[in-house]
């Protein structure tokens, strides 16, 4: 109501044979101005994120900037945190869990037994679970 009040004092004054349909008119016209407005702009939006974004939906596969740092960072910390555990439980936890070499192929490497290297790989395991609970170094 206010905009067609504020269209209809902003135009000329003057008689108007049918005040009623005139009015109608002002406030049908204000509502596909309405429409247009709000359809070109949701088509100038798609149009710039498809642009800007991609068809995918604004969702990127790499992380962010700053998520790649933190995950730098913590895993920064937690390879620190398993270094004091002792150099054997990180290597053998490094061999086995990153490289992706089997246990006794680790045991024959290192010269220990099997039990040697699951008993690494629990304290080393105990220690990641005792750092995912506190969420800092232990």
């Amino acid at each position: 109501m206010q905009e067609i009040w504020l269209k209809i004092s902003a135009l000329p004054t003057g008689a108007v044979d049918s005040p009623l349909s005139y009015l109608f008119r002002v406030a049908d016209m204000l509502m596909v101005d309405r429409f247009r407005s709000i359809r070109q702009a949701e088509k100038r939006d798609r149009d710039w994120t498809e642009i800007n974004v991609g068809a995918e939906g604004g969702a990127s596969p790499e992380p962010s900037a700053e998520r790649r740092i933190a995950a730098a960072q913590e895993a920064t910390r937690v390879l620190s945190m398993l270094d004091r555990l002792g150099p054997r439980v990180a290597a053998v936890f490094r061999r086995h869990r990153i490289d992706g070499v089997g246990q006794k192929q680790i045991a024959a490497e290192f010269g220990v037994s099997l039990s040697t290297v699951e008993s690494d790989l629990r304290t080393a395991y105990r220690a990641l679970s005792t750092w995912k609970e506190r969420g800092d170094e232990v």
